[in-house]
């Protein structure tokens, strides 16, 4: 079910996306003091159905939830699954620049795997505007590379581990509803992770409650806001719109942890800006072709 292209819409609902983000960041890091990983993610399954069900239910209901592609469904949230699971465990183990740093090379295994399985067309501008998005994000967080972290080879699973969940749902679009995607993918995720959760169950102080039904709303939607740019856009123009992610997580920081701005972030922010720009205009053919 694909919608008509829009750039502007797909950069809307990438908007939300990256707004619900930056607030899962945040409460990730600070629910994982207390719970632990797999806790949270079977949380955050349950919670996040619950959360989702008037989409549902608007939907029409478990009947409408029906798909003919239950495999697709299956493989894609048990690569997302251990993808989120090696998220959270990296924040608890790297530093955030380094986490922010690595997860950024996602839009590197998202296109080549578009262009693979999808077939989607990689061209020069799309290229650039990758290539400015890594190096913008390296030049903000400049990773040290004189040894490799456990924590950074986890980090780097997570990267691939997103890219073939993002290309897959980009493939489930063409089946099914993003409410559909979003309900096979709480639920699917929360059967694989019922044992796991309940090997290391501990009960949830209230405060830690409050961050896990932060982290539960802002998966479920940050997923809808995701597919749903994805039903815009191709995977490679959508994806390295997140790149913005970064310096918006560097103002974060400066305004929750008083983290001081530099001119790095500066020079950085500017170049994936303009990365982003490049691949913009490498749609824009496309969109008027579609729709001449």
């Amino acid at each position: 079910m694909s919608a008509h292209p829009s750039l502007a819409r797909a950069a809307l609902w990438m908007a939300g996306w990256l707004t619900l983000m930056l607030l899962m960041s945040v409460a990730g890091r600070a629910a994982t003091i207390e719970i632990d990983v797999f806790q949270i993610m079977e949380l955050r399954a349950v919670i996040g159905l619950v959360l989702l069900w008037p989409l549902v239910h608007a939907a029409g209901g478990l009947r409408a939830m029906r798909t003919s592609v239950i495999g697709q469904h299956v493989g894609r949230n048990v690569v997302h699954y251990f993808a989120q699971y090696a998220w959270l465990l990296a924040l608890t183990m790297i530093p955030l620049a380094q986490l922010i740093s690595i997860e950024f090379t996602m839009p590197v295994w998202t296109a080549i795997f578009a262009g693979l399985f999808l077939g989607e067309r990689i061209g020069g501008l799309k290229i650039a505007s990758i290539v400015l998005g890594i190096l913008g994000v390296a030049i903000i967080v400049r990773p040290g590379l004189d040894q490799v972290a456990p924590g950074q080879l986890i980090a780097l699973v997570m990267a691939v581990g997103f890219g073939i969940s993002v290309t897959m749902v980009k493939g489930l679009t063409r089946y099914d509803s993003v409410v559909r995607i979003m309900f096979w993918m709480l639920v699917i995720q929360g059967l694989i992770g019922i044992v796991p959760a309940l090997w290391v169950w501990r009960w949830p102080s209230a405060e830690a409650w409050a961050w896990i039904v932060v982290i539960a709303a802002c998966g479920t939607f940050s997923h809808y806001c995701m597919a749903k740019a994805m039903t815009y856009a191709d995977a490679t123009v959508v994806i390295p719109m997140d790149f913005l992610r970064v310096p918006l997580s560097a103002a974060l920081g400066y305004l929750l942890y008083s983290e001081m701005l530099d001119a790095w972030t500066v020079a950085g922010a500017a170049m994936i800006l303009f990365g982003n720009l490049l691949n913009l205009k490498s749609a824009a053919p496309r969109k008027a072709a579609a729709t001449g």
